[in-house]
């Protein structure tokens, strides 16, 4: 018996309807787990450079310059879309005063505005992942499921052929496993991006909260507020309405 007779060929030529659809199913969820994973290992790579840059913005003699160094205008960065969200909050607020928001400070009105850029940006970096949970999740039983109908269907045929001999169960009965084998190759990559990107969305919002712990208090009193221990809190606590 050569090597070619459990070959994937043979395994697809064996196969019947539900064997063809679970395999199809496994070769999607890989393509859709792997895209999502090299877009997001993309992306956060980017967000990390906007990260180490959003540090220039602190070196700017104006605002505006601020702004230019973060990025230029219309770029999709969320460290510049939060100073401008922030600056956007005071002008607003002044502004429109007469207005139901006028009653909150505008402490708090900065503190809501820079709070939802941030949520913004949280529902970006978080699109996606539920693909890989899901395909981390249920590919090894899908892949089990191929299995096991598999062992069914060839012991059905050599049941009918009145064959069951070692050689004869062993190839069916082998190639099938190769289900089981298929369903952990799509599960294991989605598994390990999922934790991968997670770890690197943390990352990118703790620098975020940073920045906007830092740029509230700019907008708030004129000037960047020193590292201390109370800053790991990325906005201040929200105070009674006035």
């Amino acid at each position: 018996m050569n090597d070619s007779t459990f070959s994937l060929a043979r395994i697809w030529a064996q196969g019947d309807g539900v064997s063809h659809a679970v395999a199809i199913m496994l070769i999607l969820m890989s393509l859709a787990s792997w895209s999502v994973i090299v877009v997001k290992a993309w992306n956060l790579l980017q967000l990390r450079r906007m990260s180490a840059g959003s540090k220039q913005f602190w070196h700017a003699t104006s605002f505006d310059a601020g702004l230019a160094a973060l990025a230029p205008a219309g770029t999709d960065n969320p460290f510049r879309e939060l100073a401008s969200r922030g600056t956007e909050a005071v002008s607003h607020h002044t502004s429109h005063r007469d207005e139901l928001h006028g009653v909150l400070g505008l402490n708090d009105w900065i503190t809501s505005n820079l709070r939802q850029s941030i949520d913004d940006t949280t529902g970006r970096l978080q699109s996606g992942m539920a693909i890989l949970a899901s395909v981390g999740s249920t590919a090894p039983f899908i892949g089990l499921f191929g299995t096991v109908w598999g062992i069914y269907h060839a012991l059905i045929g050599i049941g009918a052929a009145g064959q069951a001999t070692l050689d004869k169960v062993a190839g069916p009965v082998g190639e099938s496993l190769v289900m089981t084998a298929a369903g952990l190759a799509v599960a294991i990559p989605a598994v390990l991006g999922y934790n991968a990107l997670v770890r690197g969305n943390k990352e990118i919002l703790a620098s975020l909260k940073h920045f906007a712990h830092d740029l509230h208090a700019y907008l708030v009193t004129g000037g960047k507020v020193r590292k201390t221990a109370s800053s790991v809190h990325p906005l201040p606590a929200r105070k009674e309405a006035r």
